[in-house]
């Protein structure tokens, strides 16, 4: 017997630590995709590590409806680490679950269907966050509602023209990620808050990816200045447990329907997310992810690419001989794991305590195959 949604790499991963994760044979891996960027402060970093240990020798669940310290905590801590006034917290296992929540408050206080969303733009599996991702392998088959319009990323003036008084939300990502790794343009996420406001309605930040100091900031909206009415997170929240969240505005709160999950907030994640947002506090990764980040790309940059992109540790290099040829090499003759962003786009997502010598390891490693 044997899974069968995922092809399984010729690598069993048994053990990490820091950038690093192992084989079964003890080989070492330079972990630079870090499992979709859900390791932002290390593999198994001793601080989350002794968290999670403490709060399973006392509570591992109970249900949502019962308060518990940490999860009150949570609330309490991303409310004031959101960007403007998103003091709304719902905990739920997923970036998918939380641009579904997000859609479905949305629609739910404005009393509309229609969301705008952009191309290239991958939001997740689940059968809504799915309606608003672009890409169509993910969708064949699964008779996706069609109640979302498409726009070009980065033009304002089509993203202007597609927000209506039908539509409920906007969602976007500030850089795309799945979708190739492009920033968004200097003034685009101010045009989607300026259409928003004109139309009442709501503006959702999709972080789930950007989020957490990966771009050079706690949250890559704060580079532009833009809060949304809704942002949402996870990956990288619990360092590979299974949490995420939605921030919502008070407007968005008040008028959010019927929502729930079983798992919503659970002790466990909820401990490992404070201990995570403590380190990535305490030794001011975001920080470092914008000044190795800017070594990298310039570093990448001299290489025979087609393009690099990005912000901060989270970078796009677009090959010319295609991605999955290039991250086999550096896998199987480097010991270097990384990630595709379509066919032609290498992705690198490490943990945030990555230094310049990990870059230039990287770097030299990709001069050599490429």
């Amino acid at each position: 017997m044997s899974g069968f949604v995922f092809g399984e790499k010729p690598i069993q991963i048994e053990s990490g630590e820091g950038p690093y994760v192992y084989d079964d044979g003890g080989t070492e891996y330079l972990d630079m995709g870090a499992s979709y960027a859900c390791a932002p402060v290390g593999h198994c970093h001793p601080d989350v590590v002794e968290a999670v240990e403490s709060q399973a020798s006392d509570l591992l669940f109970v249900q949502g409806s019962y308060p518990t310290e940490t999860r009150t905590a949570l609330y309490d801590r991303l409310g004031d680490l959101a960007p403007g006034e998103l003091d709304n917290v719902w905990l739920c296992n997923s970036g998918t679950e939380a641009n579904e929540a997000a859609l479905k408050f949305a629609r739910h206080a404005t009393g509309r269907e229609k969301v705008v969303a952009a191309k290239r733009a991958f939001h997740g599996r689940t059968l809504g966050a799915l309606a608003a991702t672009w890409k169509q392998k993910y969708r064949e088959g699964f008779a996706v509602p069609d109640n979302v319009e498409f726009v070009d990323y980065g033009d304002s003036e089509a993203l202007a023209d597609a927000v209506d008084d039908e539509t409920a939300a906007v969602i976007l990502e500030p850089v795309q990620g799945e979708g190739g790794v492009h920033p968004a343009p200097e003034g685009y996420l101010q045009a989607a808050r300026d259409a928003c406001d004109e139309t009442g309605a709501a503006l959702v930040f999709d972080e789930i990816q950007t989020g957490l100091g990966r771009t050079g900031s706690l949250w890559a909206c704060e580079q532009a200045g833009v809060a949304p009415d809704a942002l949402t997170v996870a990956k990288g929240l619990g360092s590979g447990l299974p949490i995420g969240a939605t921030l919502v505005a008070d407007w968005l709160a008040e008028d959010s329907g019927d929502h729930g999950s079983t798992f919503s907030g659970g002790p466990v994640p909820c401990a490992a997310a404070l201990a995570t947002l403590d380190v990535l506090e305490d030794d001011d990764l975001a920080a470092n992810a914008a000044s190795v980040g800017d070594y990298l790309r310039d570093q990448l940059a001299e290489l025979p690419v087609r393009d690099v992109r990005g912000d901060g540790l989270m970078v796009g290099v677009e090959v010319k001989r295609g991605a999955n040829r290039a991250l086999r090499a550096l896998a199987m003759n480097h010991g270097i794991l990384a990630l595709p962003a379509g066919r032609t786009v290498v992705r690198l997502l490490p943990p945030l305590t990555v230094t310049e010598s990990h870059a230039d390891r990287v770097v030299d490693a990709l001069a050599e195959e490429l």
